[in-house]
């Protein structure tokens, strides 16, 4: 059951994290669209209360980020590059709420606390679990807000990354809970 006063936040769900045919950071075995329809269930239950969020390329990369870089030069483009865009439908659903762009991989920070109006109870989706929406979760409950992971609309890097990066999160039960879309929703 969706808590009034709980928002989603919606982990980069962009195409160069989905489109494998020409990003080598996509999500393995295409299985960024099979969160496509837990997805699509969550941001219609919060309705109003959904923020989204992108990871943008710094323009000059910076201490160890240098060094990132030198392995992902391909990556290292403007914010408004198309790869870096929400996929089709993620665009669709995100139209009207806030959207946060950073240029980490946690985006969990002052703008995005602004954009869920201060919530203390997030669900959270997206990819890549072992990268950015670890990251999230991890910084949100070390900021004291109760996280719900919801495992089906999050994918990995790869099935392997996937599963550790769950199991990293329920260690910080009861501060991450992880669920499903059909416990949360029915």
């Amino acid at each position: 059951m969706v808590d009034k006063d709980e928002w989603l936040v919606v982990v980069d769900r962009q195409k160069v994290f989905a489109q494998s045919d020409w990003s080598t950071w996509a999500c393995a075995d295409g299985s960024y669209y099979a969160t496509d329809e837990p997805f699509k269930r969550l941001a219609n239950a919060y309705g109003d209360r959904v923020a989204y969020t992108r990871y943008i390329a710094p323009d000059k990369p910076r201490d160890a980020w240098v060094d990132y870089f030198k392995d992902w030069p391909q990556f290292l483009v403007p914010p408004d590059d198309p790869m870096y865009d929400f996929t089709d439908e993620t665009a669709e659903l995100a139209k009207g709420h806030p959207v946060v762009s950073r240029t980490t991989f946690g985006k969990w920070g002052d703008e995005l606390k602004r954009a869920v109006q201060g919530a203390r109870k997030i669900a959270v989706c997206g990819v890549a679990t072992d990268c950015c929406v670890l990251q999230t979760a991890l910084a949100a409950a070390d900021d004291g807000v109760a996280v719900r992971l919801i495992e089906d609309a999050c994918a990995g890097s790869t099935p392997e990354n996937q599963k550790l990066a769950i199991e990293t999160m329920k260690l910080f039960t009861p501060l991450i809970t992880v669920i499903n879309t059909k416990e949360l929703l029915g």
